[in-house]
């Protein structure tokens, strides 16, 4: 047979077939369904920062950064801190097959639609949102984890951090007429107020910001996700320090921190993960109160702007009751997040106490921070533990029926979302 009739046969067989599907009605082949995923965006909160275990970050050309040295520049791409001990991946999500971290610490909303890459003191990351596209392009995405609005154009966590730390720190070990200065000028002495923190105009900001963001994503989901169902969970922000220290904290050398000059209470909060004014700590929590309610207002506004959407607000503000830093007498041991941690110079060593250390000394060790971001910026996050918790507060929002879940650890330390 010649290789025009064979091809000629093999054509007239194909309409054959092809008719007589259409006259008796045999389904089409069906396509292979893609593997289900799981998503994480947003911030350092969801990036997994301070629970270690980092894993190399693909840049915007397309290169996976490993760690490239304390003194590389803290743009680069692997200071995103994905952790393999971040919370998504330690939730149990029945049915997801594969789990993808594309959030990045110091995330703001400016990164979900645009390269961090092209804001100042962006990281060398492309759009959130592109990374998300490339995920829905090889799978069903069922789950969708977001952290986002603790930094933004008017205030960040890292700076609100600092501040407050840098303030305790000066006021322990200068006395009120010493104005030493840090490399960014002199630092204030008094505790950090709520106007120090962050302002009604600029909260009102920041959510507007973070409610753009979140719809941009919404959005995207819509047009990328294979079957169109998808969970969205909102998560908020548990604060690492407690409403109050521990008596031990309170008093060390017959010197409080009302007063001038207190070197070794100073020294023992900064070895317990909490050098911090007590008269800072209601501040903070109404701080970070504030970004709950932030979170909360983007979930809720973006419901009734997608009436169908599957959208879940996850409470975790009491997630770390009982193991905040300086709860307990043993912090950091036994804690959830943290301690603030400082390197002598940028050479990997943290310093864990500052007994012994002058004024000039722990100005140099202060000063390692503000010129290598990088050596401190695991400070007062989630540590492994803590993202574990997490994790279980994950868990509980992504199985449940309920639009919005609290998640709160009891005293026996046993977690529970309602």
């Amino acid at each position: 047979m010649s290789r025009f009739r064979r091809t000629a046969l093999a054509a007239a067989l194909t309409v054959a077939t092809a008719t007589l599907s259409t006259a008796v009605g045999l389904p089409a082949p069906a396509a292979a369904a893609l593997p289900t995923a799981a998503v994480a965006l947003g911030d350092s909160f969801i990036s997994g920062e301070g629970a270690g275990a980092y894993t190399p970050v693909t840049d915007v050309n397309g290169v996976a950064q490993g760690f490239p040295g304390w003194t590389a520049p803290n743009s680069n791409a692997f200071f995103c801190h994905r952790s393999a001990n971040a919370s998504l991946h330690r939730a149990s999500l029945p049915g997801i097959q594969d789990r993808f971290n594309l959030a990045c610490s110091g995330g703001q909303p400016h990164d979900i639609a645009a390269a961090s890459s092209a804001r100042t003191k962006g990281r060398q990351v492309a759009a959130q949102l592109d990374q998300l596209r490339a995920v829905g392009q090889s799978h069903d995405i069922d789950l969708v984890l977001i952290g986002l609005g603790s930094n933004n154009s008017s205030f960040t966590f890292g700076n609100v951090a600092e501040k407050c730390a840098n303030r305790f720190i000066a006021d322990a070990w200068t006395g009120w007429w010493e104005f030493w200065a840090y490399l960014n000028g002199p630092v204030p002495q008094e505790p950090c107020t709520d106007a120090d923190l962050a302002t009604a105009a600029q909260f009102s900001a920041a959510t507007a910001e973070t409610t753009t963001a979140v719809r941009q994503i919404l959005t995207t989901l819509g047009q990328i996700d294979a079957d169109g169902q998808h969970r969205v969970v909102f998560q908020d922000y548990t604060n690492p320090l407690p409403f109050d220290l521990d008596p031990k904290f309170h008093t060390e050398d017959s010197r409080d921190d009302t007063r001038d000059k207190f070197r070794a209470l100073g020294a023992e909060r900064y070895a317990g993960g909490c050098p911090i004014h007590r008269a800072s700590l209601l501040p903070g929590h109404r701080f970070s109160q504030g970004l709950g309610t932030l979170v909360r207002s983007t979930r809720d506004t973006l419901a009734a702007e997608f009436p169908g959407a599957d959208l879940v607000h996850l409470n975790v503000q009491r997630a770390f009751d009982g193991a905040r830093l300086c709860e307990s007498a043993t912090s950091p041991t036994g804690t959830l997040a943290t301690p603030i941690r400082l390197q002598d110079n940028p050479n990997g060593v943290f310093v864990t106490d500052l007994s012994g250390y002058d004024k000039i000394a722990v100005q140099r060790i202060a000063n390692t921070c503000v010129t290598y971001f990088q050596t401190c910026q695991e400070s007062w996050h989630p540590n492994a533990a803590g993202h574990q918790v997490l994790g279980q507060c994950l868990t509980g929002a992504a199985t449940t029926a309920a639009r919005a879940v609290t998640c709160t650890r009891a005293p026996d330390g046993s977690i529970t979302t309602s």
